[in-house]
């Protein structure tokens, strides 16, 4: 998911130039987060109406925030003992054998459904922080 914001480095600049760099990266972390658990959320939610044993909902976890290729990011990928993340892009895209498995587009529908929510937390995050 991506959006295209007009004179957004200059805004940045200016606010970091105000509140200093530390105190941006902390309330940019914050955003990150909170984004990251309303996503989380729904893909949880999506996640149950295919689900078997629960493992994979069990299993999903956020990392971050980071530094990666000079980007603050956080990742949400699956860690733990039933070794999900090597299914996840089976349910996710199907195979060969079956091309069409219940969870199909299961990711893709969650980052579609909680695009409304990821930017409330983003600004409840900057409202907070500033």
């Amino acid at each position: 998911m991506s959006v295209k914001i007009k004179g957004l480095p200059k805004l940045l600049a200016e606010l970091e130039h105000r509140l200093g760099q530390q105190a941006m990266q902390k309330i940019s972390d914050k955003a990150l987060l909170e984004a990251a658990n309303e996503f989380v959320k729904v893909l949880k939610q999506e996640f149950e109406s295919f689900k078997d044993t629960g493992a994979s909902i069990e299993e999903i976890t956020i990392t971050g925030p980071i530094w990666e290729k000079g980007v603050r990011i956080v990742k949400v990928h699956w860690k733990g003992p039933h070794d999900r993340y090597r299914i996840i892009h089976l349910n996710e895209w199907g195979t060969i054998n079956n091309p069409n498995p219940p969870g199909k587009g299961a990711i893709a529908r969650a980052l579609k459904n909680s695009e409304s929510a990821y930017s409330n937390a983003v600004k409840k995050a900057l409202r907070g922080g500033l």
